[in-house]
């Protein structure tokens, strides 16, 4: 807010009021240039300032956002000249409504601010990042015990999401953006790996028609693979990972394309220190792939994901992003789930994903879980 020369900001989506207030309620919290956090709460009706570790001259229940300058007035503080909220993630209805509550302040959209504050995580938000991908990993050396022959991409999936729901995954996929959904991640084998989807995530899969992203009921073959990406969401700051399972021997061709995503991977790891840009690391990415001749497959095949990593914490799409024109400068403590894939005809999907930080010795890897692809016949 100082830098933007903003007098105050008023946050009341759910995200962005856990990250201020560790706690979601519905209402307003307002925090201004000067230090002040005053709390609105409509629901829930018996919530205490105790709870949120606010003063009690600072927590106030309201019914509407009518009530708000009022309560400001009663704290000796006046209307803000400029003052921020959340356009991106609320309808125009409430913007409107806020903006006739605040009418003499100058009103603007701060949600990429909020996002850019997120990126950066403090130790606290690093230390549940790392939990949540302690217990990740955990669940996903437990895939071999759930697979059986003659499955179908839905049937193994929904042993993995029972996998995931024990090992302490909240179930919730959190995602930034009207335009992005998903239950508790993908799994995806053989063609439908390269089965384009409208949600801009880096593969697709034809899901259902009421959510085109992932597994089907197509039985999975021998000589397909199985790429399973899930939520990590255990804390509630989500680490994404992902691992490249096989029925069987794959075509050397697979195994090729596997190791060069590997070899992306470790490229992109080295790059993870404070300075470099989002976009350079990307195009050092894209180049390790076309030496490979496998340009016109990475990523997807008939539609491409133009990204190789991207922040992940409170939603799984954070800033920053590794992809074109992306000028963004890496900072110490951003979180990057980095996730080089390949599509190979016949095979499904090849590839890795793990989540780092940056720091300046490059990207600390949170999980341990090696990146080769399994066999489940070998179990």
């Amino acid at each position: 807010m100082q830098e933007s020369q903003v007098g105050a900001c008023l946050v009341s989506t759910p995200v962005n009021t856990y990250y201020v207030l560790g706690r979601i309620i519905n209402g307003y919290t307002y925090l201004d240039v000067d230090g002040h956090l005053l709390v609105f709460v409509r629901r829930p009706a018996d919530l205490k300032a105790s709870d949120l570790d606010v003063a009690d001259d600072c927590f106030f229940p309201v019914r509407k956002p009518e009530q708000l300058p009022a309560l400001l007035a009663e704290k000796g503080l006046s209307q803000p000249s400029t003052l921020w909220i959340e356009g991106e993630e609320m309808p125009q209805s409430q913007w409107a409504r806020l903006s006739a509550c605040f009418a003499s302040s100058r009103i603007l959209n701060g949600s990429h601010a909020l996002r850019q504050a997120r990126s950066v995580k403090t130790a606290r938000e690093q230390q549940l990042l790392r939990e949540s991908a302690r217990l990740h990993e955990a669940v996903y050396r437990r895939i071999p015990e759930v697979f059986r022959p003659g499955m179908t991409e839905r049937e193994l999936v929904v042993e993995i999401e029972y996998l995931m729901r024990k090992g302490g995954c909240l179930g919730l996929f959190r995602t930034y953006g009207n335009d992005m959904e998903a239950h508790m991640g993908s799994l995806l084998s053989g063609d439908n790996a390269a089965v384009s989807s409208p949600y801009d995530f880096a593969l697709g899969g034809a899901g259902h028609p009421s959510n085109p992203i992932g597994a089907t009921d197509t039985p999975i073959r021998e000589g397909q693979s199985i790429l399973i990406d899930m939520c990590g969401n255990f804390t509630g700051y989500m680490d994404d990972l992902s691992r490249c399972y096989s029925v069987g021997r794959l075509s050397e061709a697979a195994y090729r394309a596997h190791q060069t995503a590997l070899e992306v991977q470790a490229f992109i790891q080295e790059q993870l220190r404070p300075g470099n840009v989002c976009e350079d690391i990307y195009n050092g990415a894209l180049d390790i792939v076309r030496r490979a001749g496998l340009a016109d497959r990475f990523m997807g095949k008939a539609q491409q994901a133009h990204f190789v990593g991207h922040g992940t914490g409170l939603v799984i799409n954070e800033l920053p992003v590794l992809a074109p024109k992306m000028k963004d400068v890496l900072q110490a403590g951003m979180v990057l789930a980095v996730e080089p894939k390949i599509i190979i005809d016949g095979v499904g999907a090849v590839g890795t994903e793990n989540t780092f930080i940056v720091t300046e010795q490059g990207g600390d890897k949170l999980a341990t879980l090696p990146d080769e692809i399994v066999d489940l016949l070998d179990y």
